[in-house]
């Protein structure tokens, strides 16, 4: 269901324009590298009832808390043979800070993730800190510089997840196949949190800048 939900979305221009953009920075509408559709679920209500989203958020459930609750989704597709990376970032530098820093992302594999399409890498650390960030391109993905010697890479078969938190720094090279790349991500934390996002005008669905600074 969530595959066939993907791709009718990805075909749909007139229903996810809005909500649409490509985190290369360089494409158009309908032909980005690296296509982000954010909230997904405004487009289509059923995929929040969805065992996928159910399974994830047990997950989030166990890992940091009963409390915690859906805030955002998102579709991100690597076109074939695009070789867009996505650059070193963390996540939370995309949010505002708050006094509740748990969060976690679930990347879910829609297709073979590997390291010659995009899958992830990931830099382990510890330390609940934001690096400086800025985008190469206006409106494109955030970046950040750190070293990536102890990268992790960490291929994944279709249906496979990682979580992560938000200061976990990862990236993904292009996509060099002669297939698409797509992956689903859910974003949980405390519902009071999301209700403080809210209240300060945060949905997820604005311009891409720093916030967390």
């Amino acid at each position: 269901m969530i595959k066939q939900i993907y791709n009718q979305i990805l075909k749909d221009l007139d229903s996810s324009s809005h909500l649409r953009s490509d985190l290369s920075g360089e494409g158009r509408v309908g032909e980005e590298k690296i296509t982000q559709i954010i909230c997904p679920s405004l487009i289509f209500k059923s995929l929040k009832k969805s065992k996928t989203y159910k399974k994830a958020l047990f997950q989030a459930n166990l890992l940091l808390g009963e409390d915690m609750s859906l805030d955002f989704d998102m579709l991100i597709n690597k076109r074939p043979l695009t070789n867009t990376p996505t650059p070193l970032h963390q996540d939370a530098a995309y949010w505002i800070k708050m006094p509740d820093k748990r969060a976690v992302s679930c990347w879910i594999a829609i297709d073979p993730a590997v390291e010659e399409n995009g899958c992830m890498w990931f830099i382990p650390r510890e330390k609940f800190e934001v690096e400086p960030h800025h985008a190469a391109i206006p409106g494109a993905a955030l970046s950040c510089e750190l070293t990536t010697k102890n990268a992790v890479c960490v291929p994944l078969d279709p249906g496979g997840a990682t979580f992560q938190d938000g200061f976990t720094p990862h990236f993904s090279k292009g996509n060099t196949t002669k297939f698409h790349r797509r992956a689903l991500i859910l974003n949980f934390r405390p519902k009071a949190m999301i209700d403080h996002e809210r209240s300060k005008g945060i949905d997820h669905q604005g311009k891409r800048k720093v916030r967390n600074n």
